[in-house]
């Protein structure tokens, strides 16, 4: 007894089902022009897992004799009641013969059984032709020539993929020419004493040092004979700390008088008996031969020399091809940048002629 009511309901429940399930097509334009399109719409409701499949029908494919499928579009699903849903197609249809066409039903399986729509018809007019005012018609046009010719072009054509090339390089040595810093080198000016100022400062010195007092004649006299050659090497430009007392006086012969000279050769006199045989000098003698080397740098000091000096940093090899290299990336982007503007205001002026 459960065993046929078991059955019963499957039955039941399967008729239930299939009630539900159903398959439509509509038409949205039953009448239409030679050449012009229709949609039929195919809708199939089914349960929302089963399996539902719509006719497949290849572009040019005939749907029937003389109606041609252009495109198939699946359209989105829509849900229903009970836990079905409501998928469909939309065919583009056309035709070039006028006549009336009798669309067949179009078959849809699901889930391996087949649901068959109601048929469609569909008629296609034609455009009714006065045959009798020719003259209103006018022929096919010939074949037009094309206004523009290659070789008109090409050459603009061509400008224009070197303009192209010299801006892209242009943008290259740019950013090399970025990249690559600039040597920044400054002319320092910087001031001096003259000779005389020096060797007097140093004086000086000697002065302020109390060395004139001192006991230790050596230092003393080293240290004024010392200020004394470095004196007449900047003021008369020979190396006189690498030379004699003899060999100094012998270059200043021909340029100093002889009294100033004999001073001097006393003093070095003194200097070398002090610094050499341990000579002992009295307070008087260290303060005469003091005055005599104030007395020789005053008599022999040049006023009217600059007391400026430019100087010039000195580059490396390196820092040399760098400079050298920044010049030349400059003038090439130069040369460049120029020849791009000119080129591209010709291809301007020629596209212009030929458009006019």
């Amino acid at each position: 007894m459960v065993k046929v009511l078991l059955v019963l309901f499957t039955i039941h429940y399967s008729l239930f089902a299939q009630a539900q399930v159903s398959v439509e097509a509509s038409i949205d334009n039953i009448e239409m022009l030679v050449g012009q399109q229709a949609h039929v719409v195919l809708k199939a409701v089914a349960k929302e897992n089963s399996k539902v499949e719509f006719p497949q029908f290849k572009p040019m494919q005939y749907v029937t004799p003389g109606v041609e499928v252009l495109a198939s579009q699946p359209q989105a699903d829509r849900q229903q009641d009970n836990g079905f849903v409501e998928k469909s197609v939309v065919y583009t249809l056309t035709s070039f013969d006028d006549t009336l066409y009798y669309i067949p039903p179009l078959t849809v399986k699901i889930d391996g059984k087949p649901y068959k729509s109601k048929s469609l018809a569909l008629k296609v007019l034609t455009i009714e032709v006065d045959t009798t005012h020719v003259d209103q018609f006018f022929g096919p046009k010939g074949v037009q020539e094309n206004p523009f010719l290659w070789a008109e072009w090409s050459p603009i054509f061509w400008l224009s993929v070197l303009l192209l090339i010299a801006l892209a390089l242009t943008y290259y040595l740019y950013v090399r020419l970025r990249d690559n810093k600039p040597i920044i080198t400054h002319i320092k000016i910087v001031k001096r004493l003259l000779p005389h100022q020096k060797a007097m400062k140093e004086i000086e010195q000697i002065k302020a040092d109390k060395m004139v007092t001192a006991e230790n004649s050596k230092e003393y006299y080293t240290k004024l004979t010392d200020t004394l050659r470095k004196y007449i090497e900047e003021r008369y430009g020979f190396r006189a700390m690498e030379m004699t007392s003899s060999e100094i006086i012998e270059r200043l012969t021909a340029t100093q008088d002889q009294k100033a000279l004999d001073e001097l050769r006393q003093l070095f006199a003194t200097a070398d008996l002090v610094k050499f045989a341990k000579y002992s000098t009295l307070i008087n003698e260290n303060d005469m031969n003091l005055v005599n080397a104030i007395e020789f740098i005053n008599q022999t000091k040049q006023e009217n020399m600059p007391t400026e000096e430019t100087v010039k940093p000195q580059l490396s090899e390196e820092d040399q091809r760098s400079v050298k290299a920044r010049r030349i990336l400059k003038a090439v982007i130069t040369a460049l940048v120029i020849g791009s503007i000119l080129l591209f205001s010709y291809v301007v002026y020629a596209t212009y002629q030929l458009i006019n």
